[in-house]
């Protein structure tokens, strides 16, 4: 398999791991683990073709979201590292939605960037993706408490190894000073609300939440 670096588009056809057609292979190792928040994203069910890992990096956190009220994700090298997630298969409608959410733009002024590369399934295949990266101009920060046992849920949620898992839970953080997550204006354009509160706006019945114009988490 091959991937385009400018567009990262990944012809799958013939991966051991069943997919058929044409499309990205998309690496989530943050907040995107969780299958209701990429399927309310996207506007399709994802089709979560199993956990894989990446050598040589390890999660990183950066910036300051008023989403989440803490840094969000990225990576960094490390040698002796690796990075657990979940691989997708995203048809192209799919994936550009995914982009818009994540502020990624094709100048790479965006949140975040396309950043093509190589992971490794559990049964031990390679696989050629891509992933979302931030670049390292923001200072390092810590996630909030809240944010950090979003991204736990994705990786219990497609089983993890438990060893990596509780290595997360090690990652320093704290509470967020008000409640999280916040609206951003990208999700009321999409129509995307919380996925387990329902729609909180005042306009449908709910409490009403601050909205924010803030880019999304990987």
């Amino acid at each position: 398999m091959k991937v385009s670096s400018a567009d990262g588009v990944v012809p799958a056809r013939g991966s051991g791991l069943g997919v058929k057609d044409a499309s990205r292979l998309f690496f989530a190792y943050g907040s995107n683990m969780n299958t209701a928040q990429v399927r309310a994203r996207c506007g399709s069910q994802p089709r979560a073709l199993g956990p894989a890992r990446l050598p040589g990096y390890r999660m990183a956190f950066y910036g300051q979201s008023k989403k989440w009220d803490g840094a969000q994700e990225t990576l960094d090298r490390e040698p002796a590292g690796e990075v657990w997630g979940v691989v997708y298969a995203l048809d192209f409608g799919a994936a550009e939605k995914l982009d818009g959410f994540q502020d990624v733009r094709m100048d790479g002024a965006g949140a975040y960037f396309h950043y093509p590369t190589e992971v490794v399934t559990a049964s031990g295949e390679k696989l050629e993706v891509v992933l979302y990266k931030k670049d390292q101009a923001e200072e390092p920060g810590e996630p909030s408490r809240e944010y950090l046992g979003f991204i736990l849920e994705g990786a219990e949620e497609h089983g993890l190894p438990a060893a990596y898992i509780e290595q997360l839970k090690a990652t320093p953080s704290h509470p967020a000073r008000y409640e999280v997550p916040r609206r951003s204006k990208y999700d009321d354009l999409m129509g995307v609300g919380c996925t387990k509160c329902g729609d909180l706006r005042a306009s449908k019945g709910g409490p009403g939440l601050n909205v924010v114009a803030d880019s999304d988490d990987e």
